[in-house]
């Protein structure tokens, strides 16, 4: 099935392109979520009346992803679960989880927008990628710990050392 796509979707294509789908995938989500119309003649001519009203609230939703993306840039999110002595987790962290957990921070993100290949099920730092708007994401270091303790502590060790100054590095070749 042909349609046009009204936003930016992920691994498909451009706004205003029309793409090749499967019929499931049109009917079942892209048609009842507002992202796509079917190709028709008559579609592509209200499409092409209403592009710049399209194009104009697409920009100002990413303008807003993108400010909201500055104030997310670096937020660690610590999460305390019991786990076992390996450090493997007695249940996982799902994007649900984070999603919460990202809402308690301050932010307004639903689960969709948090994409995780795998649950989390071990503990220790895990960079997490959240989707504010197809165009805009930003990733969100999640700290699993069995207690803050060792949140702290895994928050300090994952934080870059200051590097030697080269003029150290200088002096101890010239010493040899």
């Amino acid at each position: 099935m042909d349609v046009i796509l009204l936003e930016r979707i992920e691994k498909l294509g451009q706004m205003g392109e029309v793409v090749k789908v499967k019929p499931g995938y049109a009917r079942n989500f892209l048609l009842p979520q507002r992202k796509a119309l079917r190709a028709t003649k008559d579609n592509l001519v209200i499409f092409e009346k209403q592009r710049a009203q399209l194009e104009a609230v697409n920009l100002q939703r990413r303008q807003e992803a993108e400010a909201v993306a500055a104030k997310m840039d670096g937020l660690s999110i610590v999460m305390i679960r019991q786990a076992a002595e390996g450090g493997s987790l007695y249940g996982s962290v799902s994007g649900r989880d984070v999603a919460d957990a990202i809402k308690e921070a301050g932010f307004t993100v639903s689960r969709q927008q948090v994409h995780l290949d795998v649950p989390i099920k071990t503990l220790g730092r895990v960079p997490v990628r959240v989707a504010l708007h197809p165009e805009v994401a930003v990733t969100v270091n999640v700290v699993i710990a069995r207690t803050q303790d060792e949140a702290t502590r895994a928050t300090a060790a994952a934080e870059p050392e200051e590097a030697p100054e080269p003029a150290e590095a200088g002096e101890a070749a010239t010493e040899e």
